[in-house]
């Protein structure tokens, strides 16, 4: 298991801190790193995900759109 998830998200996003909120604990407790992308920083990510905020990308390349659970997220990581 690679030890980083990302977390695509924006800025003003209350949905995005909702999922950061549920996604701390479960990635503390399991020693993943979160890594977060604003899409406000970079054209590309912002034309693929700027509608789907917040996305889980997984070390795999899976991806988890909102709404997750923190129990769906627990069971993609493995």
């Amino acid at each position: 298991m690679d030890n980083n998830i990302t977390l695509v998200s924006g800025p003003n996003c209350h949905l995005c801190d909702q999922a950061k909120e549920m996604l701390y604990p479960l990635l503390e407790s399991k020693n993943i790193q979160l890594n977060e992308l604003n899409v406000k920083d970079d054209v590309a990510l912002f034309e693929q995900y700027g509608l789907r905020i917040p996305v889980v990308i997984f070390a795999d390349g899976r991806e988890k759109g909102w709404p997750f659970t923190a129990a769906q997220i627990e069971r993609m990581i493995g």
